[in-house]
């Protein structure tokens, strides 16, 4: 039975597309909390041992990760280019999601009613629980995101937000990182 929460020890964090091109073209307002709240679980997601995965779309055309994300992601995360929408169709990430074997996949970036959609409606059409931070995406206009969410939740995937996934993956205010995970949202 899948669960409705999220769980440390199950899950994965994909960052999908956030690059420097792209993200200039999102709103200010919305291109600041993606990367506050992606920067968020990437932080906890590695205190935690969390597997972290990020993808670039057409990275000559589009741009690196935005800098403060890359600065974050340095080190173990696996990094994936494509020029497939769907993450899913992107050489190697097949493979890198069995390697990880986690069934639960947490799922933020650009844009909400393209790549992250795309790659979300695949990944649960394979069986694995998927949820997709709502302030943890964006689009360029509100009307795709608002799609995008609408059609997530109607296939029947987990649409949260990056408190809830953080406090699912803590589960107890007596685990030994809540201290200094709970300071990144104050």
């Amino acid at each position: 039975m899948l669960s409705s929460l999220c769980r440390h020890e199950t899950s994965a964090l994909l960052i999908i597309d956030v690059q420097t091109r792209l993200a200039a073209a999102m709103p200010a307002s919305e291109r600041e909390r993606v990367l506050r709240n992606s920067g968020i679980l990437i932080e906890a997601a590695k205190a935690l041992d969390i597997p972290i995965m990020h993808t670039e779309q057409y990275p000559r055309g589009l741009g690196p990760t935005e800098a403060e994300l890359a600065e974050r992601l340095a080190g173990r995360v696996r990094r994936l280019e494509k020029t497939v929408f769907s993450c899913c169709g992107a050489e190697g990430f097949d493979a890198a999601v069995c390697a990880e074997g986690r069934t639960q996949w947490i799922l933020c970036g650009m844009e909400a009613h393209v790549c992250v959609l795309q790659t979300a409606l695949e990944l649960h059409a394979r069986g694995l629980e998927v949820f997709v931070v709502e302030d943890g995406v964006c689009s360029r206009t509100g009307a795709n995101h608002a799609n995008a969410l609408g059609r997530l939740r109607q296939a029947g995937i987990v649409v949260s937000n990056t408190e809830s996934v953080l406090f699912e993956w803590l589960r107890d205010a007596s685990h030994p990182q809540f201290k200094a995970l709970s300071a990144l949202i104050r």
